[in-house]
């Protein structure tokens, strides 16, 4: 059984009844999983022009290959230029997604320093939840040699629903410790 059918027969039900939800299908749920890692602060270094580092590591936390972005318009108080690549970002939706909170969960939560639960205040007015992670080398999937420079990780967890009760009782359904 996989994630999402393990989420569809244990956790939606539970969840149906703790908001009291009528309909099944109105229970909030996890849309996708947005992961990214900022680079553009590197992107002026004249040796670091590949990101091939960056790229495999990225691949190997998600299981997916990650696109470049690269910045729309020039910014010169922070050296920015046009077309210069500022981040690596891979979206995981259904089932990717669901096995990556639950390694998250799992496995990269309980190997930070010091967790205490995570904070309640990242919600956004749209209910998602953002985590920035200092350092990228918890994930269990990388080596000590894969990481030569160490970068943060942004985690996005995008929900259907708009209300931020509802989103955090789906986190704390999924595995999520809150402060």
């Amino acid at each position: 059984m996989n994630s999402v059918e393990k989420f569809r027969k244990d956790v939606r039900p539970v969840l149906q009844k703790q908001l009291g939800v009528k309909n099944i299908n109105a229970v909030p749920k996890l849309e996708k999983v947005i992961v990214a890692v900022g680079i553009w602060s590197l992107a002026t270094r004249k040796s670091l022009k590949d990101f091939d580092e960056f790229d495999k590591n990225l691949m190997k936390i998600s299981g997916q290959k990650p696109r470049m972005i690269k910045s729309k318009k020039s910014i010169s108080n922070f050296k920015l230029r046009e077309g210069l690549p500022v981040m690596l970002q891979v979206t995981l939706r259904k089932t990717k997604a669901h096995d990556f909170v639950d390694r998250f969960v799992k496995l990269v939560l309980p190997r930070m320093r010091d967790f205490s639960g995570l904070s309640d205040k990242s919600f956004d007015p749209q209910a998602n939840y953002s985590i920035w992670i200092q350092n990228y080398n918890i994930f269990p999937e990388l080596a000590l040699d894969d990481i030569t420079i160490p970068m943060g990780l942004q985690i996005t967890l995008v929900t259907n629903t708009k209300n931020v009760a509802k989103s955090k009782a789906l986190l704390q359904a999924l595995g999520f410790l809150f402060k």
